[in-house]
């Protein structure tokens, strides 16, 4: 039987969980499955593209840049309905929480008609023009505080990874 290689087309189902065992992204239906989006590609430019993905197997390049490298590099090697449990540092997934992607903004710097709540995703745009998404973390009266940071970042990873087809 055929094994995964760089530049393969690959379909993987997936469980990722945090330190505690906590699951915060699946590919398969699960009763235990956050409603976030975090897996291995974080709906983020190295990712899928954000779409829900219960019960589909995610469709990827290997060696692409698609997803966080080293989710990549486990599935080399796979044949179809071998799976791999990978331990990815924070550092190699989405990095260490910086305070420099937190910034506090006056509410007077957003269109009146917003009303953020913390926990809501927002855009700002950068001086290039492009589009990045932010979560609101703290509102007062007065100060809205945005955090940059990715939701993983700082945290350790677990994936367990099912290689469903080679395509």
């Amino acid at each position: 039987m055929a094994q995964a290689k760089t530049g393969d087309k690959v379909r993987v189902h997936y469980t990722g969980t945090l330190e505690d065992g906590s699951v915060f992204d699946s590919s398969e239906d699960s009763n235990e499955q956050s409603n976030s989006h975090s897996c291995g590609c974080a709906g983020t430019d190295k990712g899928c593209g954000g779409e829900s993905h219960a019960s589909d197997p995610m469709e990827f390049v290997i060696g692409a840049g698609q997803l966080i490298p080293k989710f990549e590099d486990a599935v080399i090697g796979l044949e179809p309905g071998q799976s791999v449990t990978v331990s990815i540092a924070a550092d190699d997934a989405y990095g260490q929480r910086t305070e420099e992607m937190v910034a506090v903004i006056e509410r007077s710097e957003i269109p009146p008609e917003m009303n953020p709540e913390p926990g809501h995703q927002m855009e700002v745009i950068l001086e290039d023009g492009s589009p990045f998404p932010v979560l609101v973390t703290e509102v007062t009266d007065t100060t809205i505080t945005l955090d940059g940071n990715h939701p993983l970042a700082g945290r350790d990873l677990t994936f367990a990874i099912r290689l469903v087809d080679i395509l």
